[in-house]
Formats: C-alpha cells, structure tokens, sequence
C-alpha cells in the first residue's frame, strides 16, 4: 500500500548492528540471533538484505567497534550504506538502492532503538514506505542513568507507538520475527 510507485517488494534493513553499538545492549545476543534468522529467511525469499553502517567521532569508520557483530556477514552483494546521521535516509544512497530494488516495504531491524532505529522509521515513513518494525528484533542501551527509562520500556514504548502510526497510503506495524512476512 505504499504510495511509491511501482514499488511492490519488500526489503529487510538491518541497522547499525556493529560491535560498538550492540556490545552492551538489552538482550543483545538474542536480537542479534533474531536478526540473523530474518536475514537467512530473507535470502532464501530472495528479499533484498540492506546494511546500514554508522559513523560519527565516536565510531570511528575502519575502527573494531564500527564492525558488524560477528554472527551476522553481509554477502558482497547486498548493499551497504554508510551514514552518519540517525535517519537512515540522510546524505545516503539508501533511497537510491531501495528504489533500484522496488521496495516500497520496509522490514526494519537493528540499534539503536530510542535514535536511529526510530529516526529510520520515521524518516521512511514521511518518504512514503510501508514500515514494519521487528518488535524482538531492535534493541538498545541502558541510558537511565541520564534520565531515559529503562531500554526494555524503551523498547515496549517504541513497538507500542509504531503500531499505531498511520498516514494516508501507508502502513505503520510490528511483528515478532517468527510472523514476519516478506510480501
């Protein structure tokens, strides 16, 4: 139902899961293990599987922490996208790949929750894409100690809110990685 045209496909984004990014993150193990599973479902439908990369002074490109966790490879034939803003969209490519791909369906998956995972999904959503957020399958750090609740609030809060999204032409939802579907 998107409102880009001829944009039928659905296409998986994996977000910023890097080792600096995910080392101390809620339930990191088992979003990362979701991840890889939607990424092997994804290939064996012939899904475009999308990486997105974070830089910034923090994360410095080429560094150790600006990898990829190690339990998920990207094949050299799925695009990469390098940002260094939250939105995934911003001062990249991404829109380039996915309209070359004639997705007009996102399946969204990755860290952080509370920045640029919902700066993505927001940013998709205002450019005209059907968004479906993983509900078990994006995570984040604890930052309460800086006055943020806790990451699985965060995370509850996020899922909860995505559901209920709604645009004229577009469609906002969240599913468990067991229910997703690449249609």
């Amino acid at each position: 139902m998107t409102t880009l045209a001829a944009r039928s496909r659905t296409a998986l984004l994996v977000i910023d899961v890097q080792k600096g990014v995910v080392a101390e993150a809620h339930e990191r193990d088992a979003v990362v293990a979701n991840i890889a599973a939607l990424v092997d479902r994804a290939r064996e439908e012939d899904v475009p599987v999308v990486w997105v990369q974070h830089s910034d002074e923090d994360l410095v490109k080429g560094s150790d922490a600006w990898e990829y966790a190690p339990e998920l490879i990207r094949r050299d034939t799925e695009a990469l996208i390098h940002k260094n803003f939250g939105d995934s969209f911003e001062e990249t490519e991404l829109e380039d790949v996915l309209a070359a791909a004639e997705a007009g369906h996102l399946v969204v998956t990755g860290a952080s929750t509370d920045a640029c995972i919902r700066s993505t999904i927001h940013g998709a959503f205002v450019r005209g894409y059907d968004v479906t957020l993983v509900g078990d399958a994006h995570t984040t750090d604890d930052h309460s100690k800086w006055g943020a609740p806790p990451p699985e609030q965060v995370i509850a809060h996020t899922n909860l809110y995505w559901r209920y999204q709604s645009a004229p032409g577009r469609r906002a939802a969240v599913t468990e990685t067991k229910d997703v579907t690449f249609e």
